[in-house]
């Protein structure tokens, strides 16, 4: 019974004084609270919609306000004008970690649901969650079936007017920049012909550190860029499209990390 008392005193010390503990700590307390929150989605979505539906993105929203407060993070968002856009339009932004669906949830338009991983689908709860708020999934591994799954998302944003979010880097990054591009995020917004949006999230650099084994509070300054526009653009202007957004976006990056000496990176088929 004594131990039991001393658990959670050494848990405490450990957080204080040991910075590996801590990030253990937050990234499996971050991984485990996420699947319950899924298990609370799951039924409400059900109920809520009988099954799946981009509608059903409303609930996983307001379940994981929250979370940011317990992992110690702050957002500082400008540019909110930009997203009030009406209709579809697809929104990209870089990707550094699975903690950037929290910065998704801080400006997630309505009617918006997100492109991901094929993996994320056999994640557990999280993933029965993410399929019934409409996520689509890409296999990465095979270009044929991301490429079907890209054009049936293009024709169900002109089908239902919804929009989508896309990090059209294709993985994970943390390098402390932005990785090359693929072109699928393009590909579709030309297809649908609807805007592109992009937003840019700082450096997580400065408190996330996977490495070395750091996880501490920090601020994300999350900036909203103006629409760039795909009417009149044909698969031709794909490339060039890409270019001009990474090079937009690795700038921004730049400026809001407090980041330099980075140079620009080749676009990726």
């Amino acid at each position: 019974m004594d131990a039991l008392w001393l658990l959670p005193s050494l848990i405490v010390v450990l957080l204080w004084s040991s910075s590996t503990f801590v990030f253990y700590f937050k990234t499996c307390f971050y991984a485990a609270w996420m699947m319950t929150l899924a298990v609370i989605a799951i039924p409400i979505c059900i109920m809520r919609s009988g099954g799946r539906s981009i509608e059903n993105m409303r609930v996983i929203h307001f379940l994981l306000q929250h979370v940011k407060y317990f992992l110690g993070l702050r957002y500082e968002v400008s540019g909110w004008d930009n997203l009030q856009e009406e209709g579809s339009y697809v929104i990209i932004s870089n990707h550094q970690s699975s903690l950037d669906v929290l910065g998704q949830m801080e400006v997630l338009p309505d009617r918006c649901t997100s492109v991901a991983k094929r993996e994320l689908l056999y994640a557990g709860t999280v993933g029965v969650a993410t399929w019934l708020a409409g996520v689509f999934f890409i296999n990465r591994r095979k270009t044929d079936d991301a490429k079907s799954v890209m054009a049936e998302a293009a024709r169900t944003m002109q089908r239902e007017e919804i929009r989508l979010w896309i990090f059209p880097e294709g993985t994970r990054n943390h390098t402390g920049d932005l990785l090359p591009f693929k072109k699928g995020a393009f590909h579709l917004a030309v297809q649908a012909q609807v805007p592109i949006i992009p937003i840019v999230f700082s450096s997580y650099s400065s408190f996330y550190i996977p490495k070395a084994k750091q996880f501490k509070s920090g601020t994300i300054k999350l900036k909203i860029l103006p629409k760039i526009q795909t009417k009149g653009m044909t698969s031709n202007d794909v490339s060039a499209l890409a270019q001009k957004c990474y090079d937009i976006m690795h700038s921004v990056f730049l400026e809001i990390s407090g980041a330099a000496n980075h140079s620009n990176g080749p676009l990726s088929d």
